[in-house]
């Protein structure tokens, strides 16, 4: 038989919030609880990298192709610093994870920066070259 978190994550969500509140420890179900705390603190880590990919495609693309820069790749540039930006606020942890993360996302932007400019891929860097601060715009 399925139990509650299979069957209605949901509902076991708020059984779960409520045993927690209640200090009903020991009617928890631990072991998806582990499961599910693990898993947010790897969904920030994906929003990292994704965002960081975002934005390095986007600088790369507006360092290889000057000649169709516009609004459009600002207001993107802007927004993904800007979303990385409350992303390291809200998770200050986050920033120890950067040096390993920006080279995660740097391999897969350049991929995205190819294939989005016609450009092979030894065209761009091999490896990043911009640093933390200038990619966060600081």
């Amino acid at each position: 038989m399925s139990s509650l978190y299979d069957q209605d994550f949901y509902q076991w969500t708020i059984e779960q919030a409520n045993l927690l509140k209640t200090g009903a420890l020991s009617q928890l179900d631990v072991e998806n609880l582990i499961e599910e705390v693990e898993s947010m603190g790897k969904s920030q880590k994906k929003e990292l990298i994704s965002r960081l990919t975002v934005l390095l495609t986007h600088l790369l693309k507006w360092d290889h192709q000057p000649a169709r820069r516009g609004k459009s790749w600002l207001k993107t540039i802007a927004a993904q610093r800007t979303e990385i930006d409350f992303l390291l606020y809200d998770n200050p942890s986050l920033k120890n994870e950067m040096p390993n993360t920006l080279i995660r996302a740097y391999r897969a932007s350049i991929k995205q920066a190819a294939t989005e400019t016609g450009l092979k891929i030894c065209a761009f860097p091999e490896t990043c070259p911009y640093t933390i601060e200038q990619i966060l715009g600081e």
